[in-house]
């Protein structure tokens, strides 16, 4: 019998309930990004998709953050949260594109991870505005969006080894 955390996951494959909006995300996306940029965003020219790179520079720019903070770097902390919110920007348009070539179950999944992703950028933006005056409200606001940002990491996770999103597809 799968754990609990296995188990949750396994749940976000079930969530039929989002199909509709599922589909229409990827066909919006499909239409808003062109064939050539598509291809890039994916990783194409590099044998394997770009999104798993990508996504590993904000995540250790924001995990760096409560460090600052306990070593009284406050300045250095939200700054770091500000380039990991930049870095956020491309990384989730390397998986918005990767979205567009996933089949039912697996948007199913990936709508819950942009969801948590989602909610895990704005907990660190609003870290980094309550950062000007309470250091303490953001703190709090970057462990929220840390626990945010794994939930959708799992779930990202999920997708590519439970899944086989993006895998093989691009030799």
């Amino acid at each position: 019998m799968a754990r609990l955390p296995a188990r949750t996951l396994l749940l976000a494959e079930k969530l039929s309930i989002v199909d509709a909006p599922a589909g229409t995300l990827a066909v919006l996306l499909e239409r808003a990004v062109p064939r050539p940029a598509s291809r890039f965003l994916r990783g194409r020219w590099l044998g394997h998709p770009l999104h798993p790179i990508m996504v590993t520079v904000p995540i250790g720019a924001w995990m760096a953050v409560p460090v600052l903070d306990l070593t009284g770097q406050s300045t250095a902390a939200r700054r770091l949260l500000a380039f990991g919110i930049a870095a956020a920007v491309p990384a989730s348009m390397t998986g918005l594109v990767e979205y567009t070539t996933l089949d039912v179950p697996q948007r199913r999944v990936a709508l819950v991870h942009v969801a948590a992703n989602s909610v895990g950028i704005s907990c660190f933006a609003q870290s980094w505005w309550r950062r000007r005056s309470s250091g303490g409200a953001g703190l709090a606001w970057t462990v929220v969006g840390l626990m945010t940002a794994g939930l959708g990491g799992a779930l990202g996770g999920h997708l590519s080894y439970a899944q086989g999103a993006g895998v093989l597809r691009e030799r």
